[in-house]
């Protein structure tokens, strides 16, 4: 079976951002824990739950960003390269889980509401408006190309975003004593936690699963390759994520003559190209067969 692979430049994650993320999230989790006891504001201590969440999410996301860094060995050939796409998994699944712990919450306080020191939730909100929002443009370019990353920013953003409602919610309980407006801000928040973790969930879970990348055909794959020259069949084909990083494609290629080893290498560069210049697979596996009898699908049930 002959094997190739093209090298891509990885890209340069900051974890020393991830570093100072959990400081700060440290840092305004104890204060809105301190401030939602004592104004008796659910949103708030809600906020502060979810950063909680974040922070341990974080903490989790630096420590599989360093795991995947590790370099392969005889009992992991693979290194630990999935250790950032487990975590993304991981984090996405603890914002659905604290969403539903926050709506019940929500829910019992809306039955049974009480008075809130609205002051205490406004400026506790502020505070974590600025320090969340910091956190989120150091995390921001990292987001772009990498799910533990973006997992990690979610987190952060809908922190954000949870202080900002929270901020308002104070607002109109300090100028219209609407106390009610504290469970409905609790609510739209987790409710936006539920529909940012599925898609999180959605996305790690194809790649965990080796599914088909979702930008790739395998038909027009299938077509391309057949137009190189001294190409036959190409069937029994597997293409997944690895990685973020990484797109393996593994197939059986039938031969129209008995090549050499060197005539096929010669085909195999040809293909190899094709597969990374048009689709983005680096890591091709291909086994050349010649008048082999055995299933010609693209796809075979192994």
């Amino acid at each position: 079976m002959s094997h190739n692979h093209v090298h891509i430049a990885k890209n340069n994650v900051k974890a020393n951002n991830l570093v100072y993320s959990i400081l700060l999230n440290l840092l305004i989790t104890l204060a809105q824990v301190v401030g939602g006891i004592i104004s008796g504001s659910l949103a708030l201590i809600s906020d502060a739950l979810h950063n909680f969440s974040d922070v341990l999410s974080l903490v989790f996301s630096l420590f599989a960003h360093k795991l995947s860094r590790k370099k392969a060995s005889i009992e992991q050939t693979f290194g630990y390269k999935r250790a950032e796409i487990l975590a993304a998994f991981i984090n996405a699944s603890t914002l659905i889980i604290v969403a539903l712990i926050l709506i019940y919450g929500a829910i019992e306080r809306f039955v049974h509401p009480q008075p809130i020191q609205s002051n205490t939730v406004i400026w506790l909100a502020i505070l974590g408006i600025l320090v969340n929002g910091f956190s989120v443009l150091l995390l921001k370019s990292d987001a772009n190309h990498n799910l533990n990353m973006k997992s990690a920013y979610l987190h952060l953003l809908t922190d954000m975003m949870a202080s900002v409602a929270v901020l308002v919610g104070g607002l109109l309980m300090k100028f219209y004593g609407w106390y009610w407006v504290d469970s409905v801000m609790t609510i739209l928040i987790a409710l936006y936690l539920i529909a940012v973790g599925f898609d999180l969930v959605k996305k790690s879970t194809k790649i965990l699963m080796l599914f088909t990348p979702e930008h790739i055909d395998i038909k027009e794959i299938v077509r391309e390759v057949h137009k190189v020259e001294g190409v036959g069949k190409l069937h029994h084909i597997h293409v997944w994520y690895l990685n973020e990083e990484e797109i393996h494609l593994e197939a059986h290629l039938d031969c129209p003559e008995d090549f050499t080893l060197t005539q096929f290498d010669e085909v195999l560069n040809r293909i190899e190209m094709v597969l990374f210049e048009q689709f983005g697979i680096n890591h091709t596996n291909i086994q050349p067969e010649f008048k082999k009898e055995d299933p010609k699908d693209f796809i075979v049930q192994d």
